[in-house]
Parts: structure tokens; C-alpha cells; sequence
């Protein structure tokens, strides 16, 4: 039986200068949290790290890939900065609560009916032939999609599941049994 786990990491924290600069770099407790994150992980038979292009990711990959030198690693469009937001026929399925901050995510980060998450749960949750561990450093709202998927919640549900920064949560894929959640926001390491 073939299983698949992906590590999923929210970035290093943010470096709170750059609040209002959305590609802004980690601070120094962001490239602390990383290197105890590496420390942690070095010993995961990981094959590659995929991360989000921005710099707070692409930064706690290159802190991470320090403790996993042998380990590929490169910017991945499906780990980018999401937010699932509902087109106007799907309005209904997310509670008016939320309606309105939802239709305030900023262009960039919009992702109508979550189609660019549904495409990055459909290329990562897949087993082969042979065991596969990988590690997915993404962003808060990505890793919130992933575990929604898992546990077959409501469509809107990725909403209040905040990760640590550099918290790692992970889920599996086995070719005879349901996905599974295995770890959600675990930050020991912090």
C-alpha cells in the first residue's frame, strides 16, 4: 500500500514593517521559526518542497532547504497566496457572516469557487507506486483548503483555521483507505 503525506507550512512570520507591502520578506523571529522548523524536518525522507512564489515563503524554503540539502526544491504556482472566495451562484453555501469580508479579498489573492485549491488538492493527493513524503510551504488560508478537503467540510469551512506560523500540519493519502488528517498546526518545534 503506496502513501502520500505532505507536510504543509505556513511561512516564517512576516516582517511587520512590510505589513502593507503584500511580497514582503521574513522578520528575524520569521528566519528563527524556519531554522527550528528545518531542525525539525531534517530527518523526513522528503523528495521534493514546493512553496508559494512570495518572499516570506520563498525565504522560509531557502532557511528549511539548508537542513535538507539533498532535497529539490522551486516556486510552485499551486502553493500561491489564495483565498476561496464563493462566485454569485454559490453565495448561499458560505454563511452571511462572511459574505461581506469575502467580497473584499483583494484581486490578487481571489480564487472564485476555489478552483486553483481543488487543482492543487488534485495534483498533490495522489499515491504511486512508492511511499512519498513532500513538504508544502503555502500560506494560511492554502493549508486551511487542504485540511477542509480532508475532513469533507462544508465548502466554506477552511474559514477559522489559522496555522502558527511555521506550524506544520499533515495529511495523507493511502491507495486503500480514505484521506486523512494526521496533524493540524503543530508547532513543538516553536
Amino acid at each position: 500500500m503506496a502513501r502520500t503525506q505532505l507536510y504543509l507550512v505556513r511561512h516564517g512570520e512576516q516582517n511587520p514593517e512590510s505589513d502593507h507591502v503584500s511580497n514582503a520578506g521574513l522578520s528575524q523571529l520569521g528566519r528563527e521559526q524556519a531554522d527550528r522548523l528545518g531542525r525539525r524536518l531534517r530527518t523526513v525522507p522528503f523528495s521534493a518542497i514546493h512553496h508559494s512564489p512570495l518572499a516570506r515563503a520563498a525565504q522560509t524554503a531557502d532557511i528549511v532547504a539548508g537542513h535538507l540539502p539533498q532535497v529539490p526544491r522551486h516556486a510552485c504556482h499551486f502553493m500561491a497566496d489564495r483565498t476561496p472566495v464563493p462566485s454569485a451562484g454559490q453565495r448561499g453555501r458560505y454563511p452571511d457572516r462572511w459574505l461581506s469580508w469575502l467580497d473584499n479579498v483583494p484581486d490578487d489573492e481571489r480564487d472564485e469557487d476555489a478552483i486553483a485549491l481543488r487543482l492543487a488538492v488534485e495534483h498533490f493527493g495522489v499515491t504511486g507506486s512508492e511511499d512519498r513524503h513532500e513538504l508544502l510551504i503555502t500560506h494560511n488560508f492554502v493549508i486551511g483548503w487542504f485540511v477542509r478537503h480532508m475532513l469533507d467540510a462544508p465548502v466554506w469551512r477552511w474559514i477559522g483555521l489559522n496555522q502558527a506560523n511555521c506550524a506544520i500540519t499533515i495529511v495523507q493519502w493511502d491507495s486503500a483507505r480514505p484521506p486523512a488528517l494526521v496533524s493540524f498546526n503543530d508547532t513543538g518545534h516553536l
